[in-house]
């Protein structure tokens, strides 16, 4: 039995959408995405709402981030009290059951929730914050990126102060450090948690450009 012409063009249009789908969740994954700014710790640099291209080439090839670069994470556990000097890591409690649920929340990333933070100490750096200052081996970091007055505090829900950044992790915090929930309070984030670099501000227009 021959399909009709009109039966014929159906199924071209089928198999057209099936293989372009695929291909943007290809590029979705492995080379880049849009993403949007919800929350108000990267301030000033990045404001609620504004629109996002990451680049995640870097992710692709397991590329670790350069200090000073802004990331997007996978959001992990916040236990402030059960921290341990022993193991700096931030944790990471849910995982999938099966490789459907896999498929759903790493690839498609439904019902993900990711953090957006800048890069501040690399693996096997020593990273103190004190007088309200950042150190990096023993040196006080330039953060020219800050806005001005804004300095990094601590207390009893920031244990994460003192600490050398494992192998492959880095410590991250928000530019808005009065109003971030950071490496400060969760630990160092996996290179395996990084989702992407933020390489693109699309919107607003006046603001399109490369994010610094």
């Amino acid at each position: 039995m021959k399909l009709s012409d009109k039966a014929k063009d159906i199924i071209e249009w089928i198999v057209c959408i099936i293989v372009a789908f695929v291909l943007a969740l290809l590029i979705r994954y492995f080379v880049g995405t849009p993403t949007i700014v919800k929350q108000p710790s990267m301030m000033d640099t990045l404001q609620p709402n504004q629109r996002l291209i990451l680049n995640r080439i870097s992710r692709t090839i397991n590329e670790m981030p350069e200090r000073g670069d802004i990331i997007t994470f996978e959001s992990p556990d916040i236990n402030p009290e059960n921290y341990d000097p022993n193991n700096v890591v931030a944790q990471y409690s849910y995982s999938p059951s099966n490789w459907f649920g896999d498929f759903v929340y790493y690839f498609l990333e439904i019902n993900k929730e990711s953090y957006i933070k800048r890069v501040i100490a690399l693996p096997g750096e020593h990273l103190e914050i004190k007088d309200e200052k950042v150190y990096i081996n023993g040196e006080e970091l330039n953060e020219p990126y800050l806005k001005e007055g804004v300095t990094t505090k601590i207390n009893d829900k920031n244990p994460y102060c003192n600490l050398i950044v494992p192998e492959n992790c880095v410590f991250v915090m928000g530019d808005n450090r009065d109003h971030s929930t950071d490496s400060r309070a969760f630990g160092c984030i996996p290179l395996e948690k990084i989702e992407g670099k933020v390489w693109i501000r699309f919107w607003p227009l006046n603001l399109f450009g490369k994010v610094e």
